[in-house]
C-alpha cells in the first residue's frame, strides 16, 4: 500500500498557487469597486442646476472637502496596477512548472500508435534515442529519461503491468501533499522570529484593533450619535415637557459632538477668545448667561452663537468660524432626528407610566422645526420665499405690497408675466435661477384612509380597536403648478394659538346660519355653544384637566337627547310628519340595504384580500429602505441633502402624540405609510390630526383632520366553553375605567359651556 508524504514547499511551486489564488480573490472585487472613475458631468444637468453665487460657493466647498482626492485616486490606481502585474507574473511562473509524471503516455512519447508491434516500438525507440541521448549534441537528459521509461513500460512485462495498473512503470508511489508555505518557516534557526511574528499579530495587533473598534462603537448609537448626547436629550426633554423652539435650539447646541473632550474632530483656536464674544454681541436673545450645565459651557455657547448666526445668515470669518459653522451644521440633521426619537420614547414611557410627565406635541414639533430651519438657514418666522435664490426682504416687501404672497405655492400659481413683474428688479439670469429652483421644489399630494383591518367591518371603528391610517404621499415638482390658479391651497400645520383662533373664527361663522355647530368647532368659554344651549342642572360633567378630558357613553347619550329636544322645541308638528314618512319608507330601505349587502359581500371579500396582499408586499419592500429621494436646494448647508419627511398622528386638543413619527426617506414619486394607534376606550366622536412635516424645506408642512366616530365595542360571546371566564375575571371586566386618554368633540363643547 502506498504511503503518504507531507512536505513543505522546497521549490516554491505550491506557494505560487496559493499567492495566485489569494491575489485573484482580492484584486477582482477590489478593482470593480475601488477603481477611481471620473464623474461624467451632464451638460443638461448643469444647465438645470442653480447658478446663484451661494450654490457656486457650495460647489467649491464640496470640491475642497477632499483636498487629497487626486493623490488618493492616483495611489489606488498604482496599487491596483502593481497587484495585477504581480498576478500576471505569478500566472506565467505557474504555467512554466513541468510535472513529469502528471500525464505519462508512452505511445505519445514514442510517437507511435497504440496498436504498434514490438518491432515498431524498438524502431521508434532507437530512432529517438539517437536524437535525445545526452552524449549527442541534440541530447536532452529529461527527455531521454522519459523515453526510456516509455520503452520500458511497453516492452518489460513487470513495467507494463505497473503502467496498466497504476499509470506509472515504477509502480505505486507515495501520495504527496504539498504545504503552500516555504520550508524556511519551520527551520530551527528561524523559529524564534516566526513565533514572535505570530505573537505580535494575534496577541497584540488583533486584540488592540478589536478593542479600539469596540470602544469607539459603544460610545455611539445606531445613527452615529454619542450615547452621552442621547442621555442629555432625555434629561432636558423630561425636565421641560413643553419645550419651546428657542430652548430646543439651546439643547441642540449643547450636544457633546461639539465638545473637544468627546469629539477629537472639534478644533479650538486661540482666536475664539476674541471672535466668539464679538459674534455674541451681534446676536440678540442668545441667552449666553444661562447657568444650566452643559448649556453654560463655552463649547455650547460657541455652537449656539454659530447656529444663531447661521439662521440669520451672518457672514463669518472664512478661516475660523466659517469652518466651525460647516462642521456644526453638517451634524445637526442627525442630532435633530435623535432628539425627535428621544421625545417619542419619552411619550411612550409616559403612556406606560414609567415617567411622571408626558411631553407635549409642541416639544416634538419644535424639534422637527429645527431641521428645515438649519438646512435652509432661516428662522421659523421668516417667509418661505427666502428659500429661493436672489430673493431678499426687499423683494418680499414689494410682493406683499402689490400682491399678498405668503408661500411658495401661491407664487408658483401666478401667471408668468405676473411673477416676472413682481421680481422685475432681478435680471433675466437671476429670474431664471429663481424659476428653476422653484420648479424643482416638491408639491406633495397628501391623502389619508382610515380602517380597522382586523375587524369584519373595516369601516366601523369600535372602542379599543387598532386603527390603521394609510397615508398616501404623491410627490410632484412645483413646476406642475406654474400658472395654474385652480389648484386649492394645501392646509398647513397650525400651532395651538393659530388653531384656537381658526376654530373660534369658524365657530363664529357657523353659529348664525347653522343651529348645531360642527363637531370639530371649539367654542371658547363664556360664549354659548350650540346656539346658546345650557347644560341640564342634573347633568354631571366628568372633566379632568385639559390634557386628558374624559366622558362616559351615558353622558354622550344624554347630551344627544338634549340636543334633539332643544332642536324640536319650535317644530314639533313638522317633526311628527317627518317621523310618519320615515316609518313608511324604512321597510323598503331595509330590504334594499339587505339586497345590496348580500350582492356586494363577495366583492368586499375579494377587495379585502387584495388589500391585505398589497400590504404584505409593501411590508416586504420596506425591509430594504432607500435613503435617496430628491436633492434639496440648500446653498447654506455644506453637504448634499435629500428630501425627507415626517408623518404622524396627534391629538391637538389634549396636545398628545398618538403614533411614532415615521421618517419617510424614499419618497421619489409615490409612497404609502401605515400609522397605527389604539382607538379611544369610550364611544364618541374624536377629531385627530394627521401631520406631514418636511425636514428640508420651510412652508411645506401639511395636516388633515381625521374624524373618528367610535362605536361601542360589541360584547364578546360567552356561550362557548373555551371562553368561560372565572368570577374574578368577570368582576374585573365589569368595572370600567372612568378616564379616557382622548378628548371627544362633545366633551370639549361641554367644557366650553
Amino acid at each position: 500500500m502506498a504511503g503518504q508524504k507531507f512536505q513543505y514547499d522546497e521549490s516554491g511551486g505550491t506557494f505560487y498557487y496559493f499567492l495566485l489564488s489569494f491575489l485573484a480573490l482580492v484584486l477582482i472585487p477590489t478593482t470593480i469597486y475601488y477603481w477611481p472613475r471620473k464623474k461624467k458631468e451632464d451638460p443638461e444637468k448643469l444647465r438645470e442646476d442653480c447658478q446663484c453665487p451661494d450654490c457656486i460657493k457650495k460647489k467649491a466647498i464640496l470640491a475642497s472637502a477632499e483636498p487629497y482626492r487626486a493623490v488618493k485616486n492616483a495611489s489606488i490606481r498604482i496599487g491596483l496596477v502593481l497587484g495585477w502585474t504581480l498576478l500576471i507574473y505569478l500566472a506565467y511562473r505557474v504555467s512554466q512548472f513541468d510535472y513529469e509524471m502528471a500525464s505519462f503516455d508512452p505511445f505519445e512519447i514514442l510517437k507511435i500508435e497504440p496498436t504498434a508491434s514490438k518491432a515498431e516500438i524498438k524502431k521508434a525507440y532507437h530512432k529517438l534515442s539517437l536524437v535525445l541521448h545526452p552524449d549527442k549534441e541534440t541530447g536532452d537528459e529529461k527527455a531521454f529519461m522519459m523515453l526510456s521509461k516509455a520503452y520500458q513500460a511497453l516492452t518489460d512485462e513487470v513495467a507494463k503491468v505497473n503502467y496498466e495498473k497504476y499509470g506509472n512503470p515504477d509502480g505505486p508511489g507515495a501520495m504527496s501533499f504539498g504545504i503552500a508555505l516555504p520550508s524556511w518557516i519551520v527551520e530551527k534557526e528561524n523559529s524564534v522570529w516566526v513565533l514572535g511574528l505570530y505573537g505580535l499579530i494575534f496577541m497584540v495587533a488583533l486584540p488592540s484593533v478589536v478593542g479600539m473598534w469596540w470602544y469607539r462603537s459603544i460610545r455611539y448609537s445606531g445613527d452615529k450619535v454619542l450615547l452621552d448626547t442621547t442621555q442629555m436629550y432625555f434629561y432636558f426633554i423630561h425636565k421641560t415637557p413643553h419645550m419651546l423652539l428657542k430652548r430646543a435650539l439651546m439643547v441642540l447646541a449643547a450636544s457633546l459632538e461639539f465638545d473637544k473632550r468627546h469629539n477629537s474632530q472639534v478644533v479650538e483656536r486661540q482666536s475664539d477668545n476674541e471672535e466668539v464674544p464679538a459674534l455674541i454681541r451681534q446676536l440678540p436673545n442668545l441667552n449666553e448667561k444661562c447657568k444650566e450645565h452643559p448649556l453654560c459651557r463655552m463649547y455650547s455657547i460657541k455652537a449656539r452663537a454659530i447656529l444663531h448666526a447661521h439662521l440669520s445668515r451672518l457672514p463669518l470669518n472664512p478661516e475660523t468660524l466659517e469652518k466651525d459653522r460647516q462642521f456644526i451644521v453638517k451634524k445637526c440633521p442627525y442630532l435633530v432626528q435623535e432628539m425627535v426619537s428621544c421625545v417619542h420614547q419619552l411619550v411612550m414611557l409616559a403612556y406606560a407610566r414609567r415617567v411622571p410627565r408626558l411631553p407635549s406635541i409642541e416639544t416634538i414639533e419644535n424639534c422637527m422645526k429645527m431641521s428645515p430651519m438649519i438646512i435652509q438657514a432661516l428662522w421659523e418666522f421668516k417667509s418661505p420665499l427666502l428659500q429661493l435664490p436672489h430673493v431678499t426682504d426687499d423683494h418680499l416687501y414689494f410682493m406683499n405690497k402689490k400682491r399678498h404672497i405668503k408661500n411658495l405655492q401661491q407664487f408658483a400659481q401666478l401667471a408668468p408675466e405676473e411673477s416676472r413683474q413682481l421680481l422685475k428688479s432681478l435680471s433675466d439670469f437671476e429670474y431664471g435661477n429663481v424659476m428653476k429652483v422653484l420648479g424643482k421644489m416638491p408639491s406633495i399630494d397628501f391623502s389619508i384612509r382610515c380602517e380597522v383591518i382586523d375587524d369584519e367591518n373595516t369601516n366601523v371603528v369600535t372602542a379599543g380597536a387598532i386603527v390603521t391610517v394609510t397615508v398616501t404621499l404623491v410627490r410632484k415638482d412645483m413646476n406642475t403648478l406654474f400658472g395654474d390658479s385652480k389648484v386649492p391651497q394645501k392646509q398647513g400645520i397650525k400651532d395651538d394659538e393659530q388653531q384656537e383662533g381658526a376654530e373660534e373664527e369658524e365657530a363664529a361663522v357657523n353659529a348664525a346660519p347653522v343651529k348645531k355647530s360642527s363637531t370639530w368647532a371649539k367654542p371658547r368659554k363664556g360664549k354659548g355653544g350650540k346656539g346658546g344651549k345650557k347644560p341640564a342642572p342634573n347633568q354631571k360633567k366628568k372633566a379632568p384637566p385639559p390634557t386628558k378630558a374624559s366622558v362616559s357613553s351615558a353622558a354622550n347619550a344624554e347630551s344627544q337627547q338634549q340636543e334633539s329636544k332643544h332642536d324640536s322645541d319650535g317644530d314639533s308638528e313638522a317633526d311628527a310628519s317627518d317621523v310618519d314618512e320615515k316609518e313608511s319608507v324604512s321597510d323598503s330601505d331595509e330590504e334594499n340595504e339587505k339586497q345590496t349587502k348580500n350582492s356586494s359581500l363577495d366583492d368586499d371579500d375579494d377587495e379585502e384580500w387584495e388589500r391585505l396582499q398589497a400590504k404584505l408586499n409593501k411590508r416586504e419592500k420596506l425591509e430594504g429602505k432607500s435613503r435617496i429621494s430628491h436633492t434639496v436646494h440648500c446653498p447654506y448647508f455644506p453637504e448634499e441633502k435629500q428630501e425627507y419627511w415626517w408623518t404622524y398622528i396627534c391629538d391637538r386638543k389634549s396636545r398628545t402624540l398618538l403614533t411614532a413619527p415615521y421618517h419617510v426617506t424614499n419618497l421619489v414619486e409615490r409612497e404609502e405609510i401605515q400609522l397605527k394607534f389604539t382607538a379611544p376606550r369610550w364611544p364618541g366622536v374624536y377629531t385627530f390630526t394627521v401631520c406631514l412635516r418636511s425636514d428640508s424645506y420651510l412652508g411645506m408642512d401639511q395636516q388633515q383632520e381625521l374624524k373618528l366616530d367610535v362605536k361601542k365595542a360589541p360584547a364578546p360571546p360567552t356561550d362557548h366553553p373555551q371562553w368561560d371566564l372565572s368570577e374574578s375575571e368577570h368582576e374585573n371586566n365589569d368595572q370600567p375605567e372612568n378616564l379616557s386618554e382622548y378628548t371627544t368633540d362633545t366633551s370639549d363643547e361641554e367644557d366650553s359651556e
